[in-house]
């Protein structure tokens, strides 16, 4: 999902064309991928499935930079002043984009008054007098500072940039989330020192401060552990989600204070001192990246709802408002795209469906309100150094939302996450082959155990979690993305209606689907998915071999390597491209332009 922490080495100009194979394929596409050097594995293999919560709210897939994880270290100094000067807090260091790296770096830019959010951050440090020095960490939505007091005393500064959520509500539900947590249960939350949800305090700006985690990443131990701790680790990590997932909460949104700055009528009565109130993911309020200019206003149903068919209804609504409102050009797009008109009825479809679905007792007994940690990784997780088994820190409640169990239901995060063993890893050489097949099983015997322990906890001893998890995934799979089709695609919404329509009966329910697409529609419908899968082939190849995001994300060290390994890799494309078109075949220079999925030229 991210660039920051892959093992792939970057790819170099000569790498490309010694990657190129031969062999016949299904399309002249996959040919294209498969002489540009995707391993067939990939190509067979990326199959478009929605993550369990559409993961551009927590920093996944076709996301930026997670909120979750630290892009930058800016080396630290003594003069805060002179610091200040030559490290810009206000602009975005982390690394540049391949992808619209301009508006990528420009929506990160906050404008705020660093020194006043440091004096705040003293008043916080008994005994101390001012800021020795600091760290700058970039993330996808959030500046955070690691700021070091004369007294020794450490806090973290955290500034959310405008595609973090919505102005106030985002800082608003995020504190009042954490409160509430630590006042339920004892969770390894490092606690909240100061906040402000109003930009017109002296800082110029929302901005929350805590303690500083103790502990390391689990991230950065996880490969130093060894089977029995990976185990006792996943164990302590899944009651931990036992925990949260044991509140009762009366609708679906977020949590705020019972005196955020909300109209009475956005506000459902919790526990004293809080309410649930409009769901504060980037998505419902379109603050990602160019979505402003593209979509225009937030949609005009972020909830909160009391009831399954009022949530199903903010996911109808938010898509609608979540197409474009002028006309694109389709001269950019290829066609699986879709138009807007196919999106408008691809969505007036889904909501057929979903009402359709909504009526299984089935999945009303799964949508009993929870509330879970919104992006639960290892590097969102401290353990101590010494005894990793144990938890010191679970960090970024950042967009922690109340939503139907299901949607959780089938997440499994990478700690307890079966690993895919690739095809290229296979070697000629028998004795080689037999080592690395050995030392393969050996981790994924550990992952079975890992992923064995999660499922065991979240199916046996969590009660809102159970009924999702003893169903068919793909009864779920519409409520994830119903309300992203444009950033998904027509024709990979349409393919999960497909799939569902085939297996109505099959899954139990009653009556007929809604949706019953015409023999032609299929055959089209085939044709613009084979160019859907290769582009997702292409996709997961440059993330691999580039050692990026979705996005396109390199960090700074990187990028002058990775830029031209890019632009290599990119005239390869193109030049195979000319081959096909010379030879008559489907593919053309331009369709392989539309395909490439960065424009970093």
């Amino acid at each position: 999902m991210t660039g920051q922490g892959g093992a792939s080495p970057p790819i170099s100009s000569s790498s490309v064309a010694d990657n190129l194979e031969n062999g016949d394929q299904q399309s002249d596409m996959f040919r294209v991928l498969r002489r540009l050097g995707v391993p067939s594995s990939t190509i067979q293999h990326c199959r478009f499935r929605c993550p369990s919560r559409p993961l551009s709210e927590m920093g996944n897939k076709n996301s930026a930079p997670s909120p979750h994880t630290w892009l930058d270290s800016t080396s630290p100094g003594t003069d805060l002043q002179e610091l200040s000067r030559r490290h810009d807090p206000q602009s975005y260091s982390g690394g540049r984009w391949l992808n619209r790296d301009e508006l990528e770096r420009n929506s990160r830019h906050v404008m705020f008054d660093f020194s006043a959010l440091c004096e705040r951050a003293v008043h916080t440090c008994p005994g101390a007098t001012r800021v020795l020095k600091y760290e700058k960490r970039e993330g996808g939505f959030n500046k955070v500072f690691l700021l070091t007091m004369d007294n020794g005393l450490c806090v973290v500064a955290r500034v959310p940039t405008g595609i973090a959520g919505p102005p106030r509500l985002t800082t608003n539900s995020e504190v009042a989330t954490i409160t509430y947590l630590q006042s339920k249960m004892s969770l390894p939350i490092p606690k909240i020192l100061d906040w402000n949800d109003n930009p017109s305090n002296r800082t110029g700006t929302e901005y929350i401060i805590q303690e500083h985690v103790a502990g390391v990443q689990l991230h950065q131990q996880w490969h130093k552990m060894n089977p029995e701790q990976h185990m006792l680790c996943t164990k302590a990590l899944s009651l931990t989600m036992k925990k949260m997932a044991s509140i009762d909460f009366p609708a679906y949104g977020s949590l705020y204070f019972a005196d955020a700055p909300l109209d009475s009528d956005s506000k459902i009565p919790f526990e004293q001192g809080f309410c649930v109130g409009p769901h504060c993911s980037p998505v419902f309020w379109n603050r990602n990246p160019g979505e402003h200019e593209l979509y225009r206003g937030p949609s005009p149903n972020c909830g909160p709802w009391r009831d399954l068919t009022s949530y199903c209804r903010g996911l109808i609504d938010t898509g609608f408002s979540r197409l474009p409102k002028e006309a694109v050009n389709d001269r950019k797009l290829l066609p699986y795209q879709g138009s807007i008109q196919d999106h408008i009825r691809i969505l007036k479809t889904s909501r057929e469906v979903i009402q359709k679905l909504i009526e299984d007792k089935r999945i009303q007994d799964a949508a009993t309100p929870a509330l879970l940690h919104p992006d639960f990784h290892k590097r969102n997780i401290y353990v101590s150094a010494e005894e990793p088994t144990v938890i010191t820190g679970l960090i970024d409640w950042q967009s922690t939302s109340i939503e139907p169990a299901f949607i959780y239901a089938n997440e499994t995060p990478d700690f307890a996450a079966l690993p895919r063993i690739p095809e290229e890893d296979r070697l000629e050489n028998e004795q080689n082959e037999t080592e690395i097949s050995g030392q393969k099983e050996r981790e994924l015997k550990d992952a079975s155990v890992c992923y064995q322990t999660y499922d065991v906890v979240m199916t046996a001893l969590v009660p809102k979690l159970r009924p999702a998890r003893l169903l068919d995934p793909t009864l779920f799979r519409l409520f994830h993305y119903c309300h992203t089709t444009w950033r998904d695609s027509a024709v990979a919404v349409r393919q999960e209606l497909i799939e569902l329509s085939a297996r109505w009966v099959e899954l139990g329910l009653e009556g007929s689907c809604p949706y019953s697409p015409t023999e032609a529609e299929l055959k089209q419908h085939a044709r613009d998915y084979e160019d859907f899968e290769a582009v997702q082939a292409l996709k997961s190849w440059l993330r691999d071999n580039l050692d990026t995001n979705s996005d396109g994300w390199i960090p700074n060290d990187a990028w002058d390597t990775a830029r031209v390994a890019h632009r290599a890799a990119y005239d390869e494309w193109i030049q195979t491209a000319k081959e096909a078109e010379s030879r008559g075949e489907d593919m053309t220079v331009a369709k392989a332009d539309k395909m490439w999925p960065f424009d970093a030229r």
